[in-house]
């Protein structure tokens, strides 16, 4: 299959199924994710997280849970594709920025690195710039509420206020804590 009719396919399932992971887990177990720029999803699998927070396993596990969860919600979304697409690729910046350190697996500023990727991953596909920047931006602060709740330091709220919707930020945080193994 195309590249491009993948892309397609994915996007038809994630605005439409109840479970667009089963689509997803299809793709990845026939080997359709194994071109770029597809294999930033792919690698998502060989990720690993601190098991604490994430007992679901890798960041593919846990992103997939986290897209069916806003399948359960992209109705209360002002722009229902942006989000999908957000919910998809939210954590695809864990990929570069995970590491151990000091014995426990960390990705720090992965919604930074992500936000780059996610530019990279969409304009691959043609996709215009204002949906670029939507979804990216959306992904660059998806962990600014976890911040500001535990009071962290480099939250800066009046910027993300700025640059998007504090209602789109809200709802993708709140998929994200649902998209997690026995929490």
């Amino acid at each position: 299959m195309d590249i491009n009719n993948i892309y397609t396919r994915i996007d038809d399932h994630i605005m439409e199924d109840d479970k667009p992971s089963l689509y997803l887990n299809e793709l990845l177990d026939d080997d359709m994710l194994d071109e770029y720029p597809l294999t930033m999803l792919s690698y998502l699998k060989k990720t690993d997280q601190n098991s604490k927070y994430h007992p679901e396993g890798s960041v593919w596990n846990h992103t997939m849970m986290v897209l069916d969860e806003a399948a359960k919600r992209r109705n209360k979304s002002k722009d229902a594709r942006v989000f999908m697409w957000a919910a998809l690729l939210h954590d695809i910046g864990k990929g570069p920025s995970t590491r151990v350190r000091f014995g426990k697996i960390t990705s720090y500023n992965h919604e930074r690195i992500g936000r780059g990727m996610a530019v990279k991953f969409l304009g691959f596909f043609d996709e215009s710039e204002q949906f670029i920047e939507d979804v990216s931006t959306l992904i660059r602060y998806h962990m600014e509420p976890l911040f500001v709740l535990k009071g962290l330091p480099f939250s800066n709220i009046k910027k993300m206020l700025q640059e998007t919707s504090l209602d789109e930020v809200a709802l993708l945080s709140l998929c994200d804590r649902f998209g997690r193994g026995d929490m």
